[in-house]
C-alpha cells in the first residue's frame, strides 16, 4: 500500500469500495495485507449486469471480510436521462481504447459523489477511520469524479460534514491521509496489475467487461485497458532482475485476445 506499513495500520477499521474489478480487488488485497481491518461495500446502481458484484462477493468470502451491497437503483431511472451506456437500455457499449471519445458514453452522472457519500456515512456509523476507492490515473481523461481535482474538495467536505471524520490538519491530501483515500490515483492500470501479480490476486476472480456476457468480451474499453495493463505488468515482472519465477498467468477467459493489440497498433 502506497505510503503505508503494517505498523501504521495497527488493525485500523476502514471501508473499501469494492466494485469487483481488477483495481478495487487489488486495493482490498493491498489493505488487508497491510494489516487493516477491512469492510467491503459494493453498489447496485442499475448497471447492465451483476458480474462485478458477484466477483466482489467472492473476493470478500475468500478473504473473510464483511461485504455489504448497497441498493441505490431507485435513482437509476433519473440517471438514465443522461443516456449513459452503462445503465440505459438500448445504448450499445462502445468498443476500442479508453482514450477514444466514444468512451465518454460510459460516464454515469455523479457516480463517485453518490457512492462515496454513502460509503462515508457507513464509515462514520461504524466508527471506521476512512474509506478508500481504487481510482487510477487512467480514469482521469474520461471521468471527472476520478481526478485529484474532485477528491481534494470532496475529502474536505466529508471531513467537515462529519465532525472531523478522518481528521488531520489540512484535509487536502487524498492518497494516504484523510477520510477518503485514493492510493492508486497517480498510478497506471499496469502499475495496479503488477501489484495484483505481486499480491497474488486471482485475476480470474475479478470482472472488468462492461458487456457482462459469459466471458470478458475483449473489445470494450475496460477489456482493452485490462488486457493491455496485464500484458505490460507481466513483461515488467519478467524483465525485473529480482523476480525468480515467471509472471503469474492471467486465467481470465476472453472471447477475443487479439483485438486490443489491433487497437493499440492504430
Amino acid at each position: 500500500m502506497t505510503g503505508t506499513t503494517v505498523s501504521d495500520a495497527n488493525r485500523v477499521k476502514m471501508i473499501a469500495v469494492l466494485s469487483g474489478g481488477l483495481d478495487s480487488t487489488t486495493m482490498v488485497y493491498d489493505y488487508k495485507g497491510s494489516g487493516f481491518d477491512v469492510d467491503c461495500i459494493s453498489f447496485d446502481y442499475g448497471q447492465r449486469h451483476s458480474k462485478e458484484v458477484i466477483c466482489a462477493r467472492e473476493t470478500a468470502r475468500k478473504l473473510q471480510l464483511r461485504h455489504d451491497i448497497v441498493n441505490i437503483k431507485s435513482i437509476t431511472q433519473f440517471l438514465q436521462e443522461s443516456g449513459s451506456s452503462l445503465i440505459t437500455p438500448g445504448h450499445a457499449i462502445p468498443e476500442g481504447h479508453y482514450a477514444e471519445d466514444n468512451m465518454r458514453s460510459t460516464v454515469v452522472p455523479n457516480r463517485n459523489m453518490i457512492m462515496l457519500s454513502i460509503a462515508g456515512g457507513i464509515a462514520v456509523a461504524r466508527n471506521a477511520a476512512f474509506i478508500a476507492t481504487a481510482v487510477h490515473a487512467g480514469d482521469h481523461a474520461i471521468y471527472p469524479d476520478c481526478r485529484p481535482e474532485f477528491f481534494s474538495p470532496f475529502n474536505y467536505a466529508l471531513w467537515r460534514a462529519n465532525e472531523g471524520f478522518g481528521a488531520f490538519e489540512q484535509p487536502n491530501h487524498t492518497e494516504t491521509a484523510g477520510p477518503v483515500r485514493t492510493p492508486y490515483i497517480n498510478l497506471s492500470k499496469a502499475d495496479i496489475a503488477l501489484s495484483a501479480l505481486a499480491l497474488g490476486v486471482p485475476l480470474a476472480d475479478t470482472w472488468s467487461c462492461y458487456k457482462g456476457g459469459e466471458y470478458h468480451c475483449g473489445k470494450c474499453g475496460t477489456c482493452v485497458e485490462r488486457l493491455e495493463a496485464i500484458d505490460e505488468a507481466q513483461r515488467r515482472w519478467n524483465d525485473a532482475d529480482n523476480m525468480q519465477t515467471p509472471a503469474p498467468e492471467d486465467k481470465t477467459v476472453y472471447e477475443d485476445t487479439e483485438y486490443w493489440k489491433e487497437v493499440l497498433a492504430k
